[in-house]
């Protein structure tokens, strides 16, 4: 029975990819006694499939065919006929009810058990079992031939282990060290089994003798436990002396006490009196410079400056309860209040008009700048107005209402002023980026100055307007940018001949140079003006300081303002924040659409330019967070870069939707497929823009959507190919996808460039094993007979006095295949191939070699078998394997 197991295994199964799990000699009931074979299989891939195969015998030779399957899930009911005697019949209800005899009991009994099992772990115990006993169904059947497969838990009716060889070589030894072990195998289980009670009793006294260590263990725990409880006890002791000690330390320190704010209660009434005599005067140099200094020179402003802290100083006395009904005190409060009320009025019409000065000032040097891709400095208005900041922290702190209005001023003139330079900037920076590139044409009608038209074609200039100031946020970021930047930058610029679209690489560079500049220059202006409105307003940016007033907010134009109830009370650093936030806000409002314009023109040019962005975009952002996460350049960067990413998806999106409208020719061979070649220069284009960039977790995911969207439609047309064979197909692609991961080297995609490899190796055997076939076709029927012969159980030396396998026959059949009708079908061969495939990927000759090492393989079994069959009978093939290689070396060179 085994042999004949191995022969349905071998001929009817494993072709089909199913598994023989046990296996009945029946015939049916009341009919004449004609045996067949009722299998139970499952299939080798999943979701597995679980079969009953009847198999037969061929009338024309010693052969087996399939006659009929049934899957499991249509056997209702499985009748056994009797639980309690032993019976070979029983019924197997399918569509209608088979009814069965089998040859033995132990068989029958062996398949139910199968059946049960596989019932059990598959359908989920659907099928009824009748009549069956209860044992049967829980216990494994102990039979011989079928209980490795049937006897066991679920796995082993799921997966088969066969012994590897130092199981079998443990197991040869064994036997060796025992005479009997074949001859008498119930004696050697005996010996087993005695040997197996000797290692258990030696296991038993091992635990037993770890019992002692236990006690010894358990006993040194007791006494541990008695010395902690000595420590606590010792413990307790001394923590009630340290409480007496506690009480009388803290008498002296309550004494100590006492004394101190004697002696504090003396020192602050003796500095209150000391302030109301000293400093309750106003210098007359003072007063007068108030009333008559000049507020244009630097000596002036330094002499009001003295002085408005000298009153500031005199009117933020602490009176105590009392103080403030002494008629000179009063007198000397008025004309204070009189005072700060004069300057404060003069200060605030001073500097308002040194805004609209300043203003009219920088629009005047706009002219040299239109035509250059670079911004105007304000570097030289910040210096002369930052000589006024401790005047404006005066005027905070004294008169809040004419601080506020200066604050409303200062935004109204400069978001003015910025929205000409930098709407000026943007178009300079848009005519050049659509003047570098072939798709120019397309945007002329952008409406552009007349001197930055006369001026388009001149060459890019550096930065030349960028900051110097040592403003302290603009020191921060030189210092954390500047290296990270250059290399980026030079990696970006320095990129090898890639291309993914119609553009040039210095097209694309050269866009890269104009975005990076951009970007380059608003950055410095941001930070410079943040840490100007920051130093001049007084407000604070990173110092942290606590208020406990309420404010309340007022809305300027749009933009929200922070008013303390109380004139003087300075406001919590969170709010400052937020008014420093809310002034860049409205200063540079046309930032952040300017910006996405050009992001937009950028993207229409050259999807691909989605790339560069990114890349830019996110390096700044990372830069100015580190600098101040919650800033308004922090904040406007992070959301153009939610633009510029989504761009970015677009333009992956796109390629995955050009990837499912591709189609092939009918007529002509597939070759490489246009979406894998854009694969590669996408890939590569994109290893050389994110090298060492911060967000080169999007291209990862964008490179995983690609590659499965890039696998899928290959199998797809693939699949379509009529011209070109599938396998073929599948194999130069996937051989051209693995070349590519493997000279990019990109981490995320090692499965994948895996899988690219199994595919390609697979696509590779199945084409050469569909194109090879069996060359030599009868020779090969021939031998499957000796097989067949020898699995019956016919030893091999014997084979050759079997009437149709003599030695005349093998010699008639080689006859048939001299060498030169093989060179001959293995040239048609090599044409065919040559036909299927493409040049492009260059896999003619690994390909043929493939084919070459099959067909020697056939040689080599068919050679084994004419030796172990055929001993001495001096019977060769008529060609040799050196033979075979010269006419394939042969073939190969004369194509």
């Amino acid at each position: 029975m085994t042999a004949i197991k191995h022969a349905l295994q071998r001929d009817i199964f494993t072709p089909n990819d199913e598994r023989l799990l046990s296996i009945v000699n029946v015939c049916k009931a009341g009919k004449k006694k004609r045996n067949c074979f009722l299998c139970a299989t499952v299939t080798t891939e999943r979701p597995v499939q679980v079969n009953v195969v009847k198999v037969k015998k061929s009338d024309k030779g010693d052969f087996y065919k399939r006659q009929t399957a049934w899957a499991l899930r249509d056997l209702a009911v499985v009748d056994a006929k009797d639980a309690v005697k032993e019976s070979p019949e029983f019924d197997l209800h399918f569509d209608k009810v088979y009814k069965w005899v089998a040859s033995s009991t132990v068989e029958k009994n062996t398949f139910i058990s199968c059946i049960w099992k596989l019932n059990q772990r598959y359908l989920r115990k659907k099928i009824d079992f009748i009549n069956v006993s209860s044992q049967l169904l829980e216990e494994s059947v102990p039979s011989g031939e079928n209980q490795s497969v049937t006897g066991g838990d679920e796995e082993a009716v799921d997966e088969y282990q066969e012994l590897n060889a130092r199981e079998e070589q443990d197991i040869e030894i064994m036997m060796e060290g025992c005479e009997y072990a074949i001859a008498n195998a119930e004696a050697f289980a005996e010996k087993l089994s005695r040997e197996l009670q000797v290692l258990d009793g030696a296991n038993i006294q091992s635990i037993m003798a770890s019992e002692k260590q236990v006690n010894i263990l358990m006993k040194l725990l007791d006494e541990a436990l008695k010395e902690v409880d000595q420590i606590e006890l010792k413990l307790s002791s001394y923590e009630e002396m340290l409480q007496s000690v506690k009480e009388q330390m803290d008498q002296i320190s309550e004494s100590n006490h006492l004394i101190h704010l004697s002696n504090t209660n003396n020192v602050k009434l003796l500095s209150e009196i000391e302030f109301l005599v000293n400093h309750m005067d106003l210098a007359k140099g003072h007063i007068k410079a108030l009333q008559e200094g000049d507020l244009t020179s630097s000596r002036g402003i330094e002499a009001c400056t003295n002085a408005a802290d000298a009153l500031l100083q005199c009117m933020n006395v602490a009176l105590r309860p009392g103080h403030d009904m002494l008629h000179a005190v009063k007198q000397q409060q008025q004309r204070f209040s009189d005072l700060r009320e004069q300057f404060a009025r003069r200060l605030a019409s001073h500097l308002n008009s040194v805004f609209v000065q300043q203003g009219h000032d920088q629009s005047s040097t706009l002219a040299q700048h239109s035509a250059e891709l670079t911004l105007p400095n304000h570097h030289p208005f910040h210096r002369d107005l930052l000589r006024y900041a401790k005047l404006m922290e005066w005027l905070k702190n004294t008169d809040y209402g004419k601080y506020e209005g200066l604050t409303k001023n200062y935004m109204d003139y400069l978001s003015r002023l910025y929205e000409r330079e930098i709407k000026d900037f943007f178009e300079v920076a848009k005519i050049k980026m659509t003047g570098t590139t072939r798709e120019g044409k397309k945007f002329a009608t952008l409406p552009r100055k007349e001197s930055a038209v006369k001026q388009e074609t001149e060459s890019l200039h550096g930065s030349s307007g960028k900051l110097t100031g040592s403003t302290s946020s603009l020191n921060k970021l030189s210092v954390q940018s500047s290296g990270n930047r250059r290399s980026q930058s030079s990696s970006l610029l320095d990129m090898g001949n890639m291309s993914a679209s119609d553009l040039d690489v210095a097209d694309r560079t050269k866009f890269d140079k104009i975005f990076e500049q951009v970007l380059s220059e608003l950055e410095p202006l941001c930070l410079a003006e943040q840490d100007f409105i920051s130093k001049f307003f007084k407000l604070q940016q990173h110092q942290s300081t606590s208020g406990t007033t309420t404010n309340e907010v007022e809305e300027m134009d749009g933009v929200a303002l922070s008013r303390s109830h109380t004139s003087g009370v300075p406001q919590t650093v969170s709010s400052e924040k937020d008014m420093i936030r809310q002034m860049m806000t409205k200063i540079f409002r046309c930032i952040e659409p300017e910006l996405n314009n050009l992001i937009a023109l950028g993207d229409k040019i050259d999807s691909f330019n989605s790339l560069y962005m990114l890349v830019k975009m996110s390096h700044h952002v990372w830069t100015a967070q580190n600098v101040d996460p919650a800033s308004f350049l922090s904040t406007t960067l992070g959301n153009v870069l939610v633009t510029v990413k989504r761009n970015f998806d677009k333009c992956i999106s796109n390629q995955m939707k050009q990837m499912d409208e591709v189609k092939i020719s009918k007529k002509s061979k597939v070759g490489i497929l246009p979406f894998v070649a854009e694969f590669e220069e996408f890939a590569a284009l994109a290893e050389s823009i994110f090298k060492n960039a911060e967000r080169r977790g999007d291209l990862d995911k964008a490179y995983i959507k690609l590659i499965r969207a890039v696998f899928d439609s290959v199998e797809k047309v693939a699949n379509e190919s009529q011209k070109t064979p599938r396998d073929v197909v599948m194999m130069e692609n996937f051989h051209h996808i693995f070349a590519t991961l493997s000279r990019l080297k990109i981490s995320c995609l090692e499965a994948e460039k895996k899988e690219a490899k199994q595919k390609y190796t697979d696509h590779l055997q199945s084409y050469v094993i569909y194109s090879l076939g069996q060359p030599l076709e009868k020779l090969n029927h021939f031998f499957e007979g000796v097989e067949a012969r020898v699995a019956q159980g016919i030893r091999e030396e014997e084979v050759s006095y079997q009437l149709a396998f003599n030695k005349q026959e093998l010699r008639k059949v080689i006859k048939e295949y001299p060498g030169k009708e093989v060179k001959k079908g293995l040239d048609n061969l090599y044409k065919k191939v040559d036909k299927h495939l493409c040049e492009e990927e260059n896999l003619l000759q690994v390909v043929w070699h493939s084919m070459q090492d099959e067909f020697i393989r056939q040689y080599k079994h068919f050679e084994g078998l004419i030796a172990r069959c055929y001993p001495g009978s001096g019977i060769t093939m008529e060609f040799t394997i050196q033979d075979i290689l010269d006419y394939c070396s042969s073939i190969a060179q004369s194509h």
